[in-house]
């Protein structure tokens, strides 16, 4: 997918996560767009490696700079928790611009910003890395291994924190089989 439809997909996703209460650092918005990508099938072709807080994609960071040096996004400061992303008025012509791919993708993006809209970065933390553990393994690989194995890459996250996160985490993945299509 090009740069701008990209842009256009993240522009939305960040409008669509406000509109459901979400901080929307870019912590949300990297985790969001983790979601898409892994779990919704858009394909926006980051790269995510496990990093500090669970799954992270420096071309995302990448891109995020981008938008801001394009004016497409601006950073609210806030405090005491840091600064959040907004759309600048720009927004509106890039989702006409792209609307198709909007029209495309936009119940997937309204989903997982229903989904991860109200969570704060802990939990984004733990529903993110147990979306990791769990995307490559098989139907068969018990909750209880994919448990330990998020407890074994995130030491601090307790082994009943990770396994209600395989829990929420195989819920989420079963409510988005209907928005994949």
């Amino acid at each position: 997918m090009d740069r701008i439809k990209n842009a256009a997909i993240i522009l939305r996703l960040i409008d669509k996560l406000r509109e459901k209460g979400s901080w929307c650092g870019e912590t949300h918005i990297q985790k969001a767009t983790f979601f898409l990508q892994e779990l919704m099938q858009v394909p926006m072709e980051f790269d995510f490696i496990l990093y500090k807080h669970g799954p992270f994609s420096f071309d995302l960071r990448d891109e995020l700079t981008a938008l801001r040096a394009d004016g497409l996004i601006e950073l609210e400061p806030r405090w005491p928790c840091g600064p959040r992303l907004a759309s600048t008025d720009l927004n509106e012509y890039i989702q006409k611009l792209y609307s198709n791919t909007i029209a495309r993708y936009d119940k997937k993006i309204t989903f997982i910003a229903e989904i991860l809209g109200d969570k704060g970065v802990t939990e984004l933390e733990r529903l993110a890395t147990a979306l990791y553990v769990t995307k490559n393994r098989t139907f068969e690989t018990l909750n209880a291994e994919r448990a330990e194995e998020l407890t074994e890459l995130k030491p601090h996250i307790t082994l009943e924190s990770a396994k209600n996160a395989i829990e929420e985490i195989d819920s989420i993945m079963n409510e988005a089989r209907v928005h994949i299509h």
